[in-house]
């Protein structure tokens, strides 16, 4: 027996396919949407119309634009080229305010275990754009197994084309306690030690 009426399920299964949002979680948001004003409710709906309108990716780095090519690639320094699995890693990156390379949106990382492989991820895209002017190419997935196999993977298909391939660095977040580090953090920070 149905236990919403047919427009109220309607919305909670399609609010529950959104990632990280359960049955509980689409059931409150679907009661705070029929609690709104119907302006209000109007304005949500036309926001996500219209980013579904007006949003695709770049067509050189793969990030999210209004316009072809984006802003970052149309304005900044293309001899650096920072590798990212996806979209929110360039917020992520962009509010440090100190990265003034262009960047190269992967769209996944390769995870066999979930049938992605190289040819599944924007890797062509990314041999393609290397070439005259490209010096370096940092690696800035996540430092998780697919992240790094990712990025071991194309620094082996980059290295023999002549450009440096460095990995961001990893270790002990600031303001912890060593005791609380995982081996594999307190490892990578060993290794990755600087000279002082």
């Amino acid at each position: 027996m149905e236990v919403f009426i047919e427009p109220i399920g309607r919305l909670i299964n399609e609010l529950s396919k959104l990632p990280g949002v359960g049955k509980k979680t689409a059931q409150r948001y679907a009661y705070r949407i029929i609690a709104m004003p119907e302006g209000e409710a109007r304005a949500f709906a036309e926001a996500v119309l219209d980013v579904k309108r007006r949003v695709h990716f770049c067509k050189i780095c793969g990030n999210f634009t209004e316009e072809d090519p984006c802003a970052i690639c149309k304005t900044r320094d293309a001899s650096t080229i920072c590798v990212v699995k996806e979209p929110k890693d360039v917020i992520a990156l962009e509010k440090l305010h100190e990265y003034r390379g262009v960047y190269h949106v992967l769209h996944g990382v390769i995870d066999p275990m979930n049938g992605v492989g190289p040819n599944d991820i924007r890797i062509k895209e990314l041999l393609a754009r290397i070439g005259d002017g490209v010096k370096e190419v940092i690696m800035a997935t996540n430092p998780d197994v697919e992240g790094e196999a990712t990025a071991m993977y194309i620094a082996k298909l980059l290295k023999p084309m002549g450009v440096k391939v460095t990995r961001i660095a990893h270790g002990v977040p600031i303001g912890s306690e060593l005791e609380y580090a995982d081996e594999v953090t307190l490892a990578r920070a060993l290794i990755e030690r600087k000279e002082l």
